[in-house]
């Protein structure tokens, strides 16, 4: 009976740390004794196998969780390019070919509304263990102490990052256009577009413009 309740407490812990920070737990080293862990304490309610669906069913969450953070990480290595690649293409472009963000979308409302998903998808790829990182990393520059074992999630890094590439996506925008009116047609389009995505709620792409 001490053994059925002290298993119900373990899985629990185990449940709410594969939840949380799956990350913990991708490498064999880890994956292994977590196994370990469960084989043991199934073995405490093989009567029923209550505890069996339990674990099994944390272990494919797990796996699941560990598969989606992989694959956003290739797709977003596959769009990174080099700067000077993206020169290089803008330069081969004819400049008829080269739409101004006005011809695609003139909507403040729906270019703000866009930036949003946008926004909503990066941070939905933030984890605990993105902060927990940063704290860890910071803690070992105070100790002087080397921390090579620390798992680079790069999802704070792809936040940040695209703050950056909207400010300049704006920059570039408004200094392409040669005339005069135009381009101040163009900073009132953007300056609507951040007013739209305050009124959202959107202040990270409304920093981002101004």
């Amino acid at each position: 009976a001490k053994l059925k309740s002290f298993a119900t407490k373990i899985i629990q812990l185990l449940k709410e740390w594969t939840e949380t920070f799956p990350y913990d737990f991708q490498d064999e080293k880890s994956m292994k004794e977590l196994k370990e862990i469960a084989h043991r304490i199934t073995q405490c309610d093989e009567e029923n196998g209550t505890v069996k669906k339990i674990i099994s069913q944390m272990t494919q969450n797990l796996l699941m969780a560990l598969s989606a953070r992989s694959q956003y990480q290739e797709i977003r290595e596959k769009f990174r390019q080099p700067v000077t690649d993206k020169g290089t293409i803008l330069k081969t472009k004819p400049q008829s070919t080269q739409k101004d963000i006005l011809s695609v979308c003139c909507d403040p409302l729906i270019l703000a509304q866009q930036l949003t998903y946008i926004e909503l998808e990066r941070v939905s790829n933030i984890y605990p263990e993105d902060l927990m990182q940063i704290v860890s990393h910071m803690d070992s520059l105070d100790n002087h102490k080397c921390r090579s074992d620390v798992t680079k999630t790069y999802n704070l890094e792809a936040y940040d990052n695209w703050f950056n590439c909207l400010s300049m996506l704006v920059a570039t925008e408004i200094c392409r256009v040669v005339k005069k009116k135009q381009r101040t047609r163009m900073v009132e389009f953007f300056i609507d577009v951040a007013r739209e995505c305050f009124n959202i709620g959107n202040f990270n792409s409304m920093m981002a413009i101004i």
